[in-house]
């Protein structure tokens, strides 16, 4: 596994903080390999955060730990890494962390030097993905299909509200049909999107996508699509 790699996993399962987040926030939307890696990550980790049973910790662990620190001067170096410790713990879900983590230990424990590549993955279940240029600017909206759970992972990690305007997501169907709503877009933000089976269908490799700007909260139900922004299509991984 190459740095790029490991980090790519842990920024898809929420490991990173701080600079870190936003250097890896910023690769996303730059770099278009970087991207795809994160898009694969969430791809396999998702899925296998629903076999994984949670693990709460006990009531009165994150007590201890406080009473603890609170007994220790602030100028201790070890206290200051344990309470930022603290404050990640606290900004995530208990059980979701430890899922996730045990989701990555179980991909990343592969043979020497197996990347995302070299990892086989079934056809049946394969992830479409797809990086989509936003203008003439490095920012890059991701999307992932999972065609077993009938999903969209969608990343606007790198775009910013303009605070008038929302953009949605459209499926182009072969032949030219009516354009299908993959879901509003949510700037500066991650979101899973579930289709409705007869959506899912329509979805393959090369399959087009437009994103267009309308009001905010989306096209309007009377109205047409707005103009188009971007357009990209999916690939399989």
């Amino acid at each position: 596994m190459t740095p790029d790699d490991r980090l790519a996993a842990e920024f898809a399962i929420g490991l990173l903080e701080g600079q870190d987040l936003l250097d890896a926030r910023g690769r996303r939307a730059s770099d278009p390999a970087f991207a795809k890696a994160v898009d694969w990550w969430e791809a396999r980790l998702a899925p296998l955060l629903d076999t994984i049973p949670a693990v709460v910790p006990p009531e009165y662990l994150l007590a201890r730990i406080s009473a603890a620190m609170a007994d220790t001067p602030d100028g201790g170096a070890e206290v200051v890494r344990l309470r930022q410790r603290v404050r990640f713990w606290q900004r995530g879900a208990a059980a979701g962390a430890i899922a996730a983590s045990a989701a990555l230990a179980a991909l990343v424990l592969t043979p020497q030097n197996r990347t995302p590549a070299d990892v086989p993955v079934r056809a049946a279940s394969a992830p479409l993905v797809a990086s989509i240029p936003i203008g003439d600017s490095a920012l890059r909206l991701g999307v992932t299909y999972l065609p077993d759970r009938k999903e969209l992972l969608v990343s606007a990690s790198g775009l910013a509200s303009d605070g008038v305007h929302d953009h949605e997501l459209w499926l182009v169907p072969d032949g030219g049909g009516a354009l299908r709503s993959l879901g509003v877009v949510q700037p500066g933000r991650e979101r899973r999107v579930s289709l409705d089976p007869a959506t899912a269908a329509l979805i393959h490799d090369g399959s087009a996508m437009v994103l267009t700007r309308e009001p905010l909260g989306g096209k309007p139900p009377a109205a047409d699509a707005g103009p188009v922004v971007a357009e990209g299509s999916f690939d399989r991984v």
